[in-house]
């Protein structure tokens, strides 16, 4: 070992020793500068005592909580009944989110399993949230913060970790005119915990204010992650991102600070939680979004049609572009199209401000031409367009009401509102296979290139299914959303897309070492081969599209460019200044480049 080496570890060594002692009852914590490069396990020096432990639980009362997953004790048994009692609730995504040793997602093939924390600090106050930070900082414990649980990459996730669990800071206020501290301007807002979920915002605002506030489009998901993450939901086309709606933010950053940041307070760090990614730049315990008026009607267009042959499926294809850029390629419409292997098309669109009548009548001419063709072309699912008060849809009896449209938490005692999407079941504690996303400019829609999408489509579609996900693109928005969006740190790529395409796969509830419940690595692999010939017909379609931090490649090789494209070098700038040890790592975010895989130890 070189003298430099024996010195480090020396450092290292001595600030074990004299860290192991700190208790949360000291006045000071140590600053930046003092800590050491790594961070400490159950079984190193420097892991916070008992009485140390008890006096983090002083701070937070009976919110710190020692953390475990059902599934490990598990790992190696062969008492099937016990196991299949266990992965039978992991179809409720409630369920999983009232875990705080689980993930909504399990874990990703050859990347991540989803581990527990040794302990969590069930955050029901700012105060909570400030004592974990201090305490994970002081004693250099890899930190981790989870809300709704859904990050594809495992950001919510570390084994021998501190959890920050901002489940229960869930509180909606709505607001005639909120003013932002240090600003003037009064706005109709709704302020959110970080621990609330979508499906709850919707219907606080619609109930008490009358009003939409533009979130996920997943009922489950967490309100601050998505924000974080830059956030669409199915109407973006109209409203915008979900972070370009954010007035002001509440956050804990890495010194311990709570700090209120808007346009006129700490814009910098505004700026970059506005699609900086979640788990980067502090924890988010309150935010305080922007709420819209009504349009009249929200509704939806859903059918599958299946082609006799891949000539056919082409015709079809290219016709369905064609009508998209033609009739569709406005606020109005959003969600996706699928194209799938088997010669089928997935229509499952969404749109606001249209009666049905209205609706009905713009996708006649396309249905007439699928119907001319019957040789052709069959309906796998018969054509359905529905449209219902903007108002009433969010309410959980509306929902319930529409037939296969949503499932109920089925737990004894469950509140009423805890509903998920149908489509959304396959998707509770999954295990992916693989995943990837490419922004697709609008330019591909333009006469001299429609043929060239379409066909790019058809090819993709042989290797595995791929969506366009319209209303994740910008392009056709309205002005003021365009706008807004340009003072996010996303992507600027998605100002000029026109949707997302997305490819994904993914398996049941599993988990290593389980017997009968393992993942299924050959398929995985296997489709992940797949997903990537798919999405790589793309790349060679469009060779510079980025992708969307919150759905994309595990594997991505240059994230930075595909996440962030030219803002990351501002985004870096912010994460020095506000988090200069990285305390807050997450895989493939802001700033992560000089940390290993779990987050544990930094290279210099």
């Amino acid at each position: 070992m070189s003298s430099r080496g024996e010195g480090l570890m020396k450092r290292r060594l001595f600030l074990r020793a004299a860290l192991a002692g700190l208790s949360v009852a000291l006045p000071r914590w140590p600053a930046a500068a003092e800590l050491p490069l790594v961070r400490v396990r159950p079984s190193d020096l420097g892991w916070p005592s008992r009485a140390d432990w008890e006096g983090l639980r002083a701070l937070v009362k009976d919110r710190l909580i020692a953390v475990a997953s059902p599934i490990p004790p598990c790992i190696g048994s062969t008492d099937r009944p016990r196991s299949a009692a266990v992965f039978a609730p992991l179809g409720n995504p409630y369920y999983l989110g009232d875990e705080a040793g689980l993930t909504q997602a399990l874990g990703w093939v050859d990347a991540w399993t989803s581990r527990p924390s040794v302990y969590a600090v069930a955050a029901e106050t700012t105060a909570d949230v400030v004592a974990a930070v201090n305490f994970a900082r002081a004693h250099r414990l890899r930190l981790v913060v989870k809300g709704g649980g859904h990050s594809y990459h495992g950001a919510s996730s570390a084994a021998d970790s501190l959890l920050i669990w901002t489940r229960r800071l869930n509180a909606i206020t709505v607001h005639d005119a909120f003013v932002a501290q240090g600003c003037s301007t009064p706005q109709p807002a709704v302020s959110i915990g970080a621990g609330a979920l979508w499906g709850q915002a919707y219907d606080m605002v619609a109930r008490e204010a009358g009003r939409y506030v533009q979130g996920g489009g997943c009922l489950t998901v967490g309100v601050a992650g998505l924000v974080q993450g830059g956030g669409f939901g199915p109407f973006s086309k109209t409203y915008g991102l979900a972070a370009a709606s954010l007035i002001e933010a509440e956050i804990v950053t890495a010194d311990g600070e709570v700090r209120i940041v808007n346009a006129c307070t700490n814009p910098d760090l505004f700026w970059a939680i506005k699609g900086g990614g979640g788990g980067s730049f502090g924890v988010v315990t309150r935010l305080t979004l922007r709420t819209h008026d009504f349009p009249a009607f929200f509704g939806g267009v859903f059918a599958t049609i299946k082609a006799s042959s891949a000539e056919a499926f082409r015709r079809l294809i290219d016709r369905i572009v064609s009508f998209y850029a033609e009739a569709l390629f406005n606020p109005q419409w959003g969600e996706q199209l699928s194209f799938r292997p088997g010669h089928e098309l997935g229509i499952a669109m969404v749109f606001q401000g249209l009666e049905q009548a209205q609706a009905e009548a713009l996708w006649r001419p396309f249905f007439d031409w699928v119907k001319a063709s019957p040789q052709d072309y069959a309906f796998a699912q018969q054509p359905a367009i529905l449209a219902a008060p903007a108002r009433e849809f969010w309410t959980p009896a509306f929902l319930k009401s529409l037939p296969g449209l949503v499932i109920e938490d089925d737990r004894p005692g469950a509140p009423e509102g805890n509903l998920f999407w149908t489509s959304n079941k396959e998707e509770a504690g999954q295990v992916f296979h693989g995943y990837q996303s490419r922004w697709l400019a609008a330019s591909l829609l333009a006469g001299e290139r429609q043929s060239s999408l379409a066909e790019a489509l058809f090819r993709a579609s042989r290797h595995w299914n791929v969506s366009l996900h319209f209303n994740k693109g910008l392009a056709g928005a309205p002005p003021e959303a365009i706008a807004a969006a340009r003072d996010t740190a996303m992507n600027p790529q998605v100002l000029d897309a026109f949707a997302l395409a997305i490819a994904g796969a993914s398996g049941p509830p599993a988990y290593p070492g389980v017997p009968g419940y393992e993942p299924d690595v050959t398929t995985a692999r296997r489709e992940a081969e797949a997903v990537k010939k798919a999405m790589q017909v793309l790349r060679d379609l469009a060779p510079e599209a980025g992708s969307y931090v919150s759905e994309s490649d595990f594997f991505e090789a240059d994230w930075r460019k595909a996440f962030w494209g030219g803002n990351y070098e501002k985004l870096l700038q912010v994460k020095r200044q506000y988090d200069p040890d990285g305390l807050f790592v997450v895989h493939h975010g802001v700033g992560s480049e000089g940390w290993s895989a779990d987050g544990f130890t930094r290279s210099e």
